[in-house]
Protein backbone atom coordinates (compact mmCIF):
# COMPACT_ATOMS: atom_id res chain seq x y z
CA UNK A 1 0.00 0.00 0.00
CA UNK A 2 1.30 3.45 -0.95
CA UNK A 3 0.90 6.42 1.35
CA UNK A 4 2.11 9.96 1.98
CA UNK A 5 2.59 11.22 5.53
CA UNK A 6 2.88 14.91 6.46
CA UNK A 7 2.41 16.98 9.62
CA UNK A 8 2.81 20.47 11.03
CA UNK A 9 2.02 22.50 7.95
CA UNK A 10 0.67 25.31 10.19
CA UNK A 11 -1.24 27.06 7.43
CA UNK A 12 -1.65 30.81 8.09
CA UNK A 13 0.86 30.97 10.94
CA UNK A 14 1.88 34.66 11.11
CA UNK A 15 5.69 34.15 11.10
CA UNK A 16 5.92 37.23 13.33
CA UNK A 17 9.31 36.30 14.84
CA UNK A 18 10.94 35.35 11.57
CA UNK A 19 12.37 38.60 10.28
CA UNK A 20 12.16 42.36 9.99
CA UNK A 21 11.64 41.94 6.25
CA UNK A 22 8.16 43.40 5.81
CA UNK A 23 6.70 40.81 3.44
CA UNK A 24 8.52 37.63 4.45
CA UNK A 25 5.56 36.23 6.38
CA UNK A 26 3.38 36.62 3.29
CA UNK A 27 6.05 34.97 1.13
CA UNK A 28 6.33 31.98 3.46
CA UNK A 29 2.55 31.55 3.54
CA UNK A 30 2.66 31.35 -0.26
CA UNK A 31 5.49 28.83 0.09
CA UNK A 32 3.19 26.72 2.25
CA UNK A 33 0.66 26.57 -0.58
CA UNK A 34 3.36 25.74 -3.15
CA UNK A 35 4.61 22.83 -1.03
CA UNK A 36 1.08 21.54 -0.47
CA UNK A 37 0.29 21.65 -4.20
CA UNK A 38 3.58 19.89 -4.93
CA UNK A 39 2.50 17.08 -2.57
CA UNK A 40 -0.90 16.84 -4.29
CA UNK A 41 0.79 16.56 -7.70
CA UNK A 42 3.03 13.79 -6.38
CA UNK A 43 -0.01 11.87 -5.12
CA UNK A 44 -1.71 12.24 -8.51
CA UNK A 45 1.30 11.18 -10.57
CA UNK A 46 2.14 8.20 -8.37
CA UNK A 47 -1.45 7.04 -7.70
CA UNK A 48 -0.97 7.14 -3.92
CA UNK A 49 -3.92 5.58 -2.13
CA UNK A 50 -3.66 7.22 1.29
CA UNK A 51 -2.66 10.57 2.74
CA UNK A 52 -1.98 10.85 6.49
CA UNK A 53 -1.95 14.34 8.04
CA UNK A 54 -0.77 14.03 11.63
CA UNK A 55 -1.93 17.31 13.14
CA UNK A 56 -1.35 21.07 13.02
CA UNK A 57 -2.52 21.31 9.43
CA UNK A 58 -3.46 24.92 10.19
CA UNK A 59 -3.26 27.39 13.08
CA UNK A 60 -6.73 27.68 14.60
CA UNK A 61 -6.12 31.21 15.88
CA UNK A 62 -5.11 32.65 12.51
CA UNK A 63 -6.50 30.46 9.73
CA UNK A 64 -8.77 32.10 7.16
CA UNK A 65 -11.78 30.65 5.38
CA UNK A 66 -9.99 31.17 2.04
CA UNK A 67 -7.12 28.96 3.23
CA UNK A 68 -9.50 26.19 4.27
CA UNK A 69 -11.13 26.46 0.84
CA UNK A 70 -7.69 26.13 -0.75
CA UNK A 71 -6.90 23.00 1.29
CA UNK A 72 -10.24 21.39 0.53
CA UNK A 73 -10.00 22.15 -3.18
CA UNK A 74 -6.63 20.42 -3.19
CA UNK A 75 -8.24 17.38 -1.54
CA UNK A 76 -10.92 17.33 -4.25
CA UNK A 77 -8.18 17.01 -6.87
CA UNK A 78 -7.25 13.56 -5.49
CA UNK A 79 -10.70 11.91 -5.14
CA UNK A 80 -9.24 8.39 -5.27
CA UNK A 81 -6.95 9.09 -2.32
CA UNK A 82 -8.37 8.61 1.18
CA UNK A 83 -7.23 11.40 3.50
CA UNK A 84 -6.96 10.86 7.25
CA UNK A 85 -6.44 13.86 9.55
CA UNK A 86 -5.74 13.75 13.26
CA UNK A 87 -6.05 17.21 14.87
CA UNK A 88 -3.12 18.52 16.91
CA UNK A 89 -2.60 21.14 19.60
CA UNK A 90 -2.68 24.03 17.10
CA UNK A 91 -5.73 22.77 15.17
CA UNK A 92 -7.80 20.89 17.77
CA UNK A 93 -11.24 19.46 17.07
CA UNK A 94 -13.16 22.31 18.75
CA UNK A 95 -16.87 23.05 18.36
CA UNK A 96 -16.08 26.22 16.41
CA UNK A 97 -13.20 24.72 14.41
CA UNK A 98 -13.26 24.20 10.67
CA UNK A 99 -12.95 20.47 11.33
CA UNK A 100 -16.47 20.60 12.76
CA UNK A 101 -18.27 23.37 10.89
CA UNK A 102 -16.80 22.97 7.39
CA UNK A 103 -18.12 20.70 4.63
CA UNK A 104 -15.00 18.73 3.78
CA UNK A 105 -14.43 16.70 0.64
CA UNK A 106 -15.93 13.19 0.73
CA UNK A 107 -12.49 11.55 0.77
CA UNK A 108 -11.55 13.19 4.11
CA UNK A 109 -11.79 11.48 7.52
CA UNK A 110 -11.07 13.53 10.67
CA UNK A 111 -10.37 11.82 13.99
CA UNK A 112 -11.32 13.06 17.48
CA UNK A 113 -10.07 12.33 21.00
CA UNK A 114 -12.06 9.11 20.98
CA UNK A 115 -9.78 6.36 19.70
CA UNK A 116 -11.28 5.06 16.50
CA UNK A 117 -10.37 2.19 14.24
CA UNK A 118 -11.03 2.41 10.51
CA UNK A 119 -11.03 -0.97 8.77
CA UNK A 120 -9.64 -0.89 5.26
CA UNK A 121 -8.96 -3.69 2.81
CA UNK A 122 -5.21 -3.13 3.05
CA UNK A 123 -4.91 -2.28 6.74
CA UNK A 124 -6.55 -1.19 9.98
CA UNK A 125 -5.96 2.43 10.95
CA UNK A 126 -6.23 3.69 14.51
CA UNK A 127 -6.62 7.45 14.97
CA UNK A 128 -6.46 9.71 18.02
CA UNK A 129 -6.62 13.52 17.99
CA UNK A 130 -6.79 16.63 20.15
CA UNK A 131 -10.10 18.21 21.17
CA UNK A 132 -8.35 20.99 23.08
CA UNK A 133 -5.05 22.85 22.92
CA UNK A 134 -3.62 20.43 25.49
CA UNK A 135 -3.91 16.69 25.90
CA UNK A 136 -2.49 15.68 29.26
CA UNK A 137 -3.57 12.05 29.51
CA UNK A 138 -2.90 10.00 26.41
CA UNK A 139 -5.05 6.98 25.62
CA UNK A 140 -2.76 5.67 22.89
CA UNK A 141 -0.99 3.19 25.14
CA UNK A 142 -4.36 1.58 25.96
CA UNK A 143 -4.91 0.49 22.34
CA UNK A 144 -5.20 -3.24 21.69
CA UNK A 145 -4.60 -4.22 18.09
CA UNK A 146 -7.48 -6.49 17.17
CA UNK A 147 -6.20 -8.18 14.02
CA UNK A 148 -2.44 -8.66 13.88
CA UNK A 149 -2.68 -10.60 10.63
CA UNK A 150 -3.36 -7.30 8.85
CA UNK A 151 -1.19 -4.21 8.56
CA UNK A 152 -1.92 -1.90 11.49
CA UNK A 153 -1.33 1.84 11.41
CA UNK A 154 -1.62 4.57 14.04
CA UNK A 155 -1.97 8.28 13.30
CA UNK A 156 -1.67 10.80 16.12
CA UNK A 157 -0.13 14.14 17.08
CA UNK A 158 2.10 13.42 20.05
CA UNK A 159 5.19 14.12 22.12
CA UNK A 160 7.23 10.94 21.88
CA UNK A 161 9.03 10.19 25.16
CA UNK A 162 8.31 13.77 26.34
CA UNK A 163 10.69 14.36 29.22
CA UNK A 164 9.93 18.01 29.94
CA UNK A 165 6.87 19.42 31.67
CA UNK A 166 6.03 21.62 28.67
CA UNK A 167 5.87 18.53 26.45
CA UNK A 168 3.92 16.30 28.83
CA UNK A 169 0.71 18.18 28.02
CA UNK A 170 0.88 17.24 24.33
CA UNK A 171 -0.22 13.60 24.24
CA UNK A 172 2.98 12.09 25.62
CA UNK A 173 3.53 8.49 24.59
CA UNK A 174 6.37 6.04 25.10
CA UNK A 175 8.31 4.77 22.10
CA UNK A 176 9.03 1.48 23.87
CA UNK A 177 5.32 1.04 24.59
CA UNK A 178 4.47 1.79 20.95
CA UNK A 179 6.86 -0.93 19.86
CA UNK A 180 5.17 -3.35 22.25
CA UNK A 181 1.76 -2.49 20.82
CA UNK A 182 3.01 -3.77 17.47
CA UNK A 183 1.96 -1.18 14.90
CA UNK A 184 3.49 -1.63 11.47
CA UNK A 185 3.64 2.15 11.02
CA UNK A 186 3.03 5.06 13.39
CA UNK A 187 2.36 8.39 11.64
CA UNK A 188 3.28 11.12 14.11
CA UNK A 189 3.16 14.90 14.18
CA UNK A 190 4.24 17.65 16.61
CA UNK A 191 8.05 17.58 16.36
CA UNK A 192 9.21 19.76 13.46
CA UNK A 193 12.24 17.66 12.52
CA UNK A 194 12.07 14.25 10.88
CA UNK A 195 13.40 11.27 12.84
CA UNK A 196 13.58 8.96 9.82
CA UNK A 197 16.82 6.95 9.85
CA UNK A 198 17.96 3.58 8.52
CA UNK A 199 17.32 2.12 11.96
CA UNK A 200 13.97 3.83 12.57
CA UNK A 201 11.51 3.11 9.77
CA UNK A 202 8.08 2.83 11.33
CA UNK A 203 7.58 5.32 14.20
CA UNK A 204 8.01 8.48 12.21
CA UNK A 205 7.86 12.24 12.47
CA UNK A 206 7.98 13.75 8.98
CA UNK A 207 8.89 17.15 10.47
CA UNK A 208 7.19 20.40 9.51
CA UNK A 209 6.26 20.41 5.83
CA UNK A 210 8.04 23.72 5.33
CA UNK A 211 10.51 25.29 7.75
CA UNK A 212 8.92 27.82 10.09
CA UNK A 213 12.17 29.48 11.19
CA UNK A 214 15.81 29.19 12.17
CA UNK A 215 15.07 26.56 14.80
CA UNK A 216 14.11 24.30 11.87
CA UNK A 217 17.24 24.14 9.73
CA UNK A 218 17.73 21.75 6.82
CA UNK A 219 15.30 20.14 4.39
CA UNK A 220 11.55 19.87 4.99
CA UNK A 221 8.90 17.86 3.21
CA UNK A 222 6.96 14.60 3.39
CA UNK A 223 7.36 10.90 4.05
CA UNK A 224 6.43 8.53 1.23
CA UNK A 225 5.87 4.88 2.02
CA UNK A 226 5.07 1.56 0.42
CA UNK A 227 4.39 -1.07 3.05
CA UNK A 228 3.55 -4.75 3.08
CA UNK A 229 3.55 -7.07 6.07
CA UNK A 230 7.17 -7.45 7.24
CA UNK A 231 8.36 -5.14 4.44
CA UNK A 232 8.69 -1.39 4.86
CA UNK A 233 9.93 1.04 2.24
CA UNK A 234 9.85 4.68 3.35
CA UNK A 235 11.71 7.75 2.16
CA UNK A 236 11.80 11.47 2.78
CA UNK A 237 11.02 13.77 -0.16
CA UNK A 238 11.76 17.49 0.00
CA UNK A 239 8.83 19.86 -0.60
CA UNK A 240 10.14 23.19 0.67
CA UNK A 241 12.15 25.00 -2.02
CA UNK A 242 13.90 27.10 0.62
CA UNK A 243 16.16 26.12 3.51
CA UNK A 244 17.00 28.12 6.59
CA UNK A 245 20.76 28.27 7.07
CA UNK A 246 23.14 29.75 9.62
CA UNK A 247 26.60 31.13 8.81
CA UNK A 248 29.20 32.20 11.36
CA UNK A 249 31.67 35.06 10.96
CA UNK A 250 34.57 35.48 13.37
CA UNK A 251 35.19 39.24 13.64
CA UNK A 252 38.25 39.05 15.90
CA UNK A 253 40.52 40.40 13.15
CA UNK A 254 37.95 42.88 11.78
CA UNK A 255 38.50 46.42 12.98
CA UNK A 256 35.81 48.56 11.32
CA UNK A 257 32.04 48.29 10.62
CA UNK A 258 32.72 48.84 6.90
CA UNK A 259 35.13 45.91 6.86
CA UNK A 260 32.48 43.68 8.45
CA UNK A 261 29.91 44.79 5.88
CA UNK A 262 32.33 43.93 3.07
CA UNK A 263 32.91 40.50 4.63
CA UNK A 264 29.17 39.78 4.71
CA UNK A 265 28.66 40.98 1.13
CA UNK A 266 31.31 38.51 -0.14
CA UNK A 267 29.60 35.43 1.37
CA UNK A 268 28.57 32.79 -1.15
CA UNK A 269 24.82 32.38 -0.69
CA UNK A 270 22.23 30.18 -2.36
CA UNK A 271 19.73 32.75 -3.58
CA UNK A 272 16.74 30.50 -2.74
CA UNK A 273 17.73 29.98 0.89
CA UNK A 274 17.24 32.22 3.93
CA UNK A 275 20.20 33.05 6.16
CA UNK A 276 21.03 34.04 9.70
CA UNK A 277 24.50 35.53 10.17
CA UNK A 278 26.03 34.77 13.58
CA UNK A 279 28.87 37.06 14.61
CA UNK A 280 31.37 35.55 17.03
CA UNK A 281 34.83 36.26 18.42
CA UNK A 282 36.21 39.39 20.08
CA UNK A 283 34.86 42.65 18.71
CA UNK A 284 37.06 45.72 18.36
CA UNK A 285 34.26 48.17 17.66
CA UNK A 286 30.61 48.72 18.54
CA UNK A 287 28.25 46.56 16.50
CA UNK A 288 24.82 47.92 15.64
CA UNK A 289 23.06 44.86 14.19
CA UNK A 290 19.96 46.82 13.16
CA UNK A 291 22.00 49.34 11.17
CA UNK A 292 24.12 46.57 9.66
CA UNK A 293 21.02 44.62 8.67
CA UNK A 294 19.63 47.62 6.83
CA UNK A 295 22.90 48.13 4.92
CA UNK A 296 23.15 44.58 3.59
CA UNK A 297 22.20 44.22 -0.07
CA UNK A 298 21.51 40.47 0.03
CA UNK A 299 17.76 40.28 0.73
CA UNK A 300 17.93 36.63 1.81
CA UNK A 301 20.00 37.52 4.87
CA UNK A 302 17.11 38.03 7.23
CA UNK A 303 18.72 37.89 10.69
CA UNK A 304 21.98 38.94 12.32
CA UNK A 305 22.86 37.60 15.76
CA UNK A 306 25.67 39.20 17.74
CA UNK A 307 27.41 36.60 19.93
CA UNK A 308 30.71 38.45 20.12
CA UNK A 309 32.55 39.56 23.24
CA UNK A 310 34.34 42.84 23.82
CA UNK A 311 37.92 42.68 22.60
CA UNK A 312 39.36 45.22 25.03
CA UNK A 313 41.79 44.05 27.74
CA UNK A 314 40.13 45.96 30.56
CA UNK A 315 42.60 44.72 33.20
CA UNK A 316 45.47 46.13 31.18
CA UNK A 317 43.70 49.45 30.53
CA UNK A 318 42.72 49.72 34.22
CA UNK A 319 46.40 49.74 35.22
CA UNK A 320 46.82 53.10 33.49
CA UNK A 321 46.46 56.30 35.51
CA UNK A 322 44.63 58.01 32.67
CA UNK A 323 40.92 58.85 32.57
CA UNK A 324 40.48 55.79 30.35
CA UNK A 325 42.14 53.65 33.03
CA UNK A 326 39.86 54.99 35.76
CA UNK A 327 36.84 54.32 33.53
CA UNK A 328 38.02 50.75 32.82
CA UNK A 329 38.53 50.04 36.54
CA UNK A 330 35.02 51.23 37.36
CA UNK A 331 33.54 49.13 34.54
CA UNK A 332 35.36 46.03 35.80
CA UNK A 333 33.72 46.51 39.19
CA UNK A 334 30.32 46.79 37.54
CA UNK A 335 30.90 43.63 35.48
CA UNK A 336 31.38 41.74 38.75
CA UNK A 337 28.09 43.06 40.13
CA UNK A 338 25.47 40.31 39.67
CA UNK A 339 22.62 42.83 39.91
CA UNK A 340 23.68 44.76 36.79
CA UNK A 341 22.96 43.56 33.24
CA UNK A 342 26.28 42.45 31.75
CA UNK A 343 25.30 43.19 28.14
CA UNK A 344 24.40 46.78 29.02
CA UNK A 345 27.75 47.30 30.76
CA UNK A 346 29.64 45.86 27.79
CA UNK A 347 27.91 48.33 25.47
CA UNK A 348 28.79 51.17 27.88
CA UNK A 349 32.42 50.03 27.87
CA UNK A 350 32.58 50.11 24.07
CA UNK A 351 31.09 53.58 23.86
CA UNK A 352 33.24 54.88 26.71
CA UNK A 353 36.55 53.45 25.46
CA UNK A 354 35.96 54.81 21.96
CA UNK A 355 35.02 58.22 23.32
CA UNK A 356 38.14 58.38 25.48
CA UNK A 357 40.51 57.11 22.81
Amino acid sequence: MKFVHIADMHFDTPFTLLSDRANLGEVRRLDQRKAFKKMIEYIKENEVSYLFIAGDLYDHEYVRQSTIDFINNCFKQIPNTLIFITPGNHDPYLKNSYYVKYNWSKNVKIFTSKIEKVEMKDFDLYGYGFEDFYLKESKVEEINIENKEKLNFLITHASLDGGYDDQRVYNTISSSKLKQLGFDYVALGHIHKTNLTRENRNIIYPGSTISLGFDELGEHGMIVGDIEKEKIQVEFIKLDDKEFRELEIDITNINEPEELLEKIETLELNEKDLYKIILKGNRNFEINTYKLYKQIEARNIIKIKDKTQIGYDLNKIANNTTLKGIFAKEMLDKLNDENIDKETIEKAIEIGIEALS
